[in-house]
């Protein structure tokens, strides 16, 4: 299998396809990296290491950083700070962003590109829309369906010249950037209305710039019963930056949730769970795992019972396998549990994300899940 490199976005308030990424500049592949496959036409994202950090036990950092799903650091830059990058900007530039101004229509430079890549925030940097959901509106600015990440763009109410509308503003440093309305296309039915003054365009391929990447994350997958709980409480981890439902070991391409539960497809419900690793080890990640779920329970977890809601561990690098290993034999020594752990440590293959309506499931519904908070 080919590694595919990745970044997950994750992702998941406007639907998976949303926030699993659109991030496709400076790809390489990293060794050890998983392939990641989408039944629907959703790109892998960027890269992303898997070099454990040395030492098993990282503290707990006190970093205010705010971090989107897609791994973006949005942590919102001191007056100051905004200042100084605007004192850089063209005159239009800066009336715009700064001043909350709006260009003449048909007259901004990225009306009519229709170039791939990535539309940033020309303040600050920051990935705020994708080629991928730009569209012809007739308007004479440049629209979108949708955000590159809904975290990245901040929604206010506008209530000057006696009408009331929704602005959008860069999450970040505050830049104006225009409005949207709910006249777009299907499949959000919103159009982003932006002045091209206040984006800075970087073509698929390009090298960007420090401040348009995102930061340095890792991967783990864990399976242990049904994926709702086991998604819903990594989330909660702190330093981990999103958790997404899917499919994995499985001997079949593009699996759905019938196929998994009816069909001998050798899938295990699985969570992709992408962390910082400056906020949290991979040690303390399994201890997370095995504290939500009950490793000595064989293809079942609960009342879910078949091979798809098995124990496993599925590992993308030998320092992974080798801390996993090291882990159950400890908690295994340790006589906690009433019975042998069962859970498979096994290397990862093709991570197949869930349909959407698995994705952030307890949080939309409110459902109670046998999996308890290991935080």
């Amino acid at each position: 299998m080919k590694p595919t490199v990745l970044l997950i976005a994750v992702l998941l308030g406007v639907g998976l396809s949303a926030l699993l990424a659109e991030i496709q500049h400076q790809s390489a592949p990293v060794p050890g990296s998983v392939e990641v496959r989408y039944p629907q036409p959703v790109k892998p994202a960027e890269s992303m290491t898997h070099d454990e950090p040395e030492g098993s036990e990282l503290p707990v950092s006190d970093n205010p950083r705010i971090i989107s799903r897609s791994a973006y650091d949005i942590t919102p830059l001191s007056e100051e700070r905004v200042r100084e990058l605007a004192s850089r900007l063209d005159p239009e530039a800066y009336r715009v962003t700064q001043k909350a101004g709006t260009e003449p229509p048909f007259c901004g430079n990225l009306l009519d590109n229709k170039k791939e890549g990535i539309y940033c925030c020309v303040v600050c940097g920051l990935p705020l829309f994708s080629s991928e959901h730009k569209f012809t509106s007739g308007t004479g600015w440049p629209s979108f369906y949708r955000e590159f990440d809904p975290q990245h763009v901040r929604r206010v109410e506008d209530r000057s010249h006696g009408m009331v509308r929704t602005e959008i503003e860069c999450a970040r440093c505050g830049a104006h950037l225009g409005h949207v309305f709910d006249d777009g296309p299907k499949p959000t039915g919103e159009r982003h209305c932006l002045n091209s003054a206040s984006l800075v365009f970087y073509e698929k391929g390009a090298e960007l710039p420090p401040e348009s990447r995102p930061i340095k994350t890792e991967v783990a997958y864990f399976a242990g019963g049904c994926f709702w709980g086991i998604e819903h409480y990594f989330q909660k981890g702190p330093g981990v930056i999103n958790a997404v439902s899917g499919y994995m070991q499985g001997n079949t391409e593009n699996p759905t949730y019938k196929d998994v539960c009816y069909k001998d497809t050798g899938h295990a419900e699985t969570v992709m769970v992408v962390y910082d690793p400056t906020r949290i080890t991979y040690r303390r990640l399994l201890e997370a795992f095995f504290d939500m779920h009950d490793p000595t329970q064989l293809n079942r977890q609960g009342p879910d019972v078949g091979t798809q809601y098995r124990s496993g561990i599925w590992y993308v690098s030998e320092e992974q396998r080798e801390q996993a290993e090291a882990y159950i034999r400890q908690l295994q020594e340790s006589g906690k549990l009433r019975g042998p752990i069962v859970t498979q440590v096994e290397r990862a293959k093709t991570f197949w994300p869930a349909e959407d309506y698995h994705q952030d499931y307890i949080a939309k519904t409110g459902r109670a899940c046998h999996v308890k908070d290991p935080w």
